[in-house]
């Protein structure tokens, strides 16, 4: 019989997935090498790090302007960078429950956070609509998908400002207007990978943004001028999730999982 997991933290792997990863910790590519013990430098990890970029931007239909870039953590990591990066003097929030308070508390620290919209009058039990933005902003941060509270966006929003989205728990589940957003990010452990890998999904323009002189790490430009080679990559990670973007091309893609998404929560929703 079956086992699922439904807690909140990391989530079911398809199983074709897990099977592949079981057999590359073993032998990773016929090498004699498990992918627990391989350099990341070798051509056979490049092609692992090429095909997940090409998956990734065939599913999500990624414009050419964007960069992909992996780097260690979750987004809790981003949390902080973001608002490194791009937060000169002001940047408006949506706060929406525990990790949108949690980049909140993170973004202080770098300059003014305007809270737009917010649903904590209702513990969180919607997502705000029809809140002005303004113009002054370097950007506005929304998280997408809310999985302790349950709620999620289901358009894409049209802002004035750099949109930029945390996504960590409903990438790919659903289709996404990536033009609309200036960056998107998230931890791969809900829909893509083991925890230990973040993803990011960034306009090359914002590159232009930074605002002040940071860490080397902490900057999103070395990242995306070094292929997210800079340092060790998590291998294993980056891995499985080049492994589930194949799957889910498999199964008829981003489209596909949107239909089977709709069907689990109507019967979740009609009972």
């Amino acid at each position: 019989m079956k086992k699922h997991n439904f807690n909140a933290g990391p989530s079911i792997l398809a199983d074709e997935v897990i099977e592949k990863a079981a057999k590359a910790v073993l032998d990773f590519n016929g090498s004699g090498l498990s992918v627990l013990s391989i350099s990341h430098r070798t051509k056979d990890f490049d092609a692992v790090m090429e095909e997940a970029d090409r998956l990734f931007r065939e599913l999500l239909s990624i414009p050419d302007n964007y960069k992909i870039f992996y780097i260690g953590g979750g987004a809790s990591t981003f949390f902080y960078e973001v608002a490194a990066n791009f937060l000169g003097k002001k940047a408006g929030y949506v706060n929406t429950g525990v990790w949108s308070k949690k980049a909140i508390k993170e973004a202080k620290r770098y300059g003014e956070v305007e809270v737009l919209a917010t649903s904590e009058d209702r513990n969180f039990t919607y997502i705000p609509k029809g809140f002005a933005i303004p113009e002054d902003l370097d950007y506005l941060h929304i998280t997408s998908n809310n999985t302790i509270y349950g709620t999620e966006y289901h358009e894409d929003i049209d802002s004035p400002v750099p949109l930029i989205a945390d996504m960590s728990s409903d990438i790919l589940s659903r289709p996404v207007d990536v033009s609309k957003y200036a960056m998107i990010y998230g931890g791969a452990q809900k829909n893509l990978a083991p925890a230990g890998v973040a993803f990011a999904i960034i306009r090359e323009d914002m590159l232009d943004r930074i605002v002040r002189d940071l860490p080397t790490m902490v900057s999103f430009r070395t990242h995306v001028e070094n292929n997210s080679m800079f340092n060790t990559p998590p291998v294993f990670p980056i891995y499985v999730l080049k492994e589930t973007l194949c799957w889910l091309k498999s199964i008829g893609g981003v489209e596909e999982i949107y239909r089977r998404n709709r069907e689990k929560a109507a019967l979740l929703y009609g009972e």
